[in-house]
């Protein structure tokens, strides 16, 4: 059978590789203690299964609307009111998960040939769904030092002609860092001069932010005809099972093309789940306060057990729940996670499958039993290495 080149083209997610690995080990008897997914550890809050549970009995078993139930989306646009742009039911589109938001909003912009530029590290699919878009993948690095976030010289040297989109993440996965609202003016301040570019801004993480502010490019209505928003219910509510994201943009071309896109390729959402949804974004939000004050508590408990380990460099995180250690110290980021998966037993993430060869990333969205444990087998193993 014939392979597509579009396909053999494409890397398999490392993070879901390790997990594999990790499951493998596990069923053969080896105690792993995986760190490679983000994914929360909690349950789904109560009301929200109720919700499913609900739908289920009440016959929500048909086909929807291709672009979501027009209640999920007038939820989703109200998530929204505190900021500048002020969005209705109908900037926004429903997916399976922000995943699939992200690629049909690449393949609904970008032609063969047209630049997107991404900040390194970056999430593992960014630059695949990409390269299933056939366009041209301009990786800018960014340092420890800034923090990993792009600064405005960097933007401006990156952009050219045939720039098509930028993608930001913010709170960043892997590196848990977010961009200031100064951050953002300075970049946006940029991109005045480029009109034709897109500006695609992953906000899956918004909810799980510490001790500082997270702000949203909704927040600066010069952008909104160009801006394509992305969020979901996976992280903040622990609904990553669920498959339900979204995105929203202002631009009603793009919302028609990206819908006629998804009416090929899905027809809706499963409609149990967007009631889920919809329950998680109406209800109470105190499921949402309480997750993310445990994983500020994991946070603080890893940081403080991370600077214990020889060789490991990092900021503590402000956002989602990952470490990103600079571990070139010790070896490339390939060698370390080999080792700590083979020794320690412990799955982390190598930093090369973000872009960043010299780090690793450790989800911290386990127990605290099991960041202590890991940290101790990881402290074990290299300091005797």
């Amino acid at each position: 059978m014939q392979l597509s080149q579009r396909v053999q083209n494409i890397s398999a997610s490392q993070s879901l590789v390790m997990a594999a690995r990790a499951k493998e080990m596990k069923a053969s008897g080896i105690d792993v203690i995986s760190m490679s997914l983000g994914e929360p550890d909690f349950d789904t809050p109560l009301h929200i299964r109720r919700a499913a549970q609900e739908a289920i009995d009440n016959h929500f078993s048909h086909y929807g609307p291709v672009p979501g139930i027009p209640s999920l989306r007038e939820a989703i646009a109200n998530n929204y009111q505190s900021s500048i742009v002020n969005y209705q039911f109908s900037d926004v589109i429903v997916s399976v998960g922000a995943k699939m938001a992200i690629y049909n909003a690449i393949q609904t912009v970008i032609n063969p040939g047209d630049e997107v530029i991404i900040p390194m590290p970056s999430w593992v699919s960014y630059t695949e769904m990409v390269k299933l878009a056939e366009g041209t993948v301009v990786p800018v690095e960014t340092t420890f030092e800034e923090n990993y976030c792009l600064t405005p010289a960097k933007l401006r040297a990156a952009l050219t002609p045939r720039t098509r989109m930028i993608i930001l993440c913010s709170p960043n996965n892997p590196t848990g860092s977010v961009y200031t609202r100064a951050q953002l003016e300075e970049l946006i301040a940029v991109l005045r001069d480029f009109p034709e570019v897109t500006i695609l801004s992953d906000e899956i993480y918004n909810a799980l932010v510490y001790d500082v502010e997270a702000p949203s490019l909704a927040s600066f209505p010069e952008l909104a005809d160009r801006l394509v928003i992305i969020n979901g219910v996976s992280k903040s509510y622990a609904m990553t099972g669920y498959r339900i994201g979204w995105l929203l943009c202002k631009n009603k071309a793009f919302i028609a093309a990206c819908t006629r896109l998804q009416g090929q390729q899905l027809t809706c959402a499963t409609m149990v789940a967007q009631k889920a949804a919809e329950a998680a974004l109406t209800g109470s939000q105190d499921c949402v306060k309480e997750m993310r004050q445990v994983f500020a508590n994991r946070r603080e408990l890893i940081c403080r057990l991370a600077s214990e380990i020889p060789g490991f460099k990092f900021r503590e995180s402000q956002g989602a729940f990952y470490l990103f250690p600079d571990v070139s110290a010790i070896g490339s980021g390939d060698e370390v996670a080999e080792l700590l998966l083979d020794k320690a037993h412990v799955a982390v993430v190598s930093g090369s499958a973000f872009g960043c060869p010299s780090c690793i990333r450790l989800s911290y969205a386990i127990s605290t039993e099991e960041i202590t444990e890991a940290l101790r087998r990881i402290k074990s193993v290299l300091t005797h290495n």
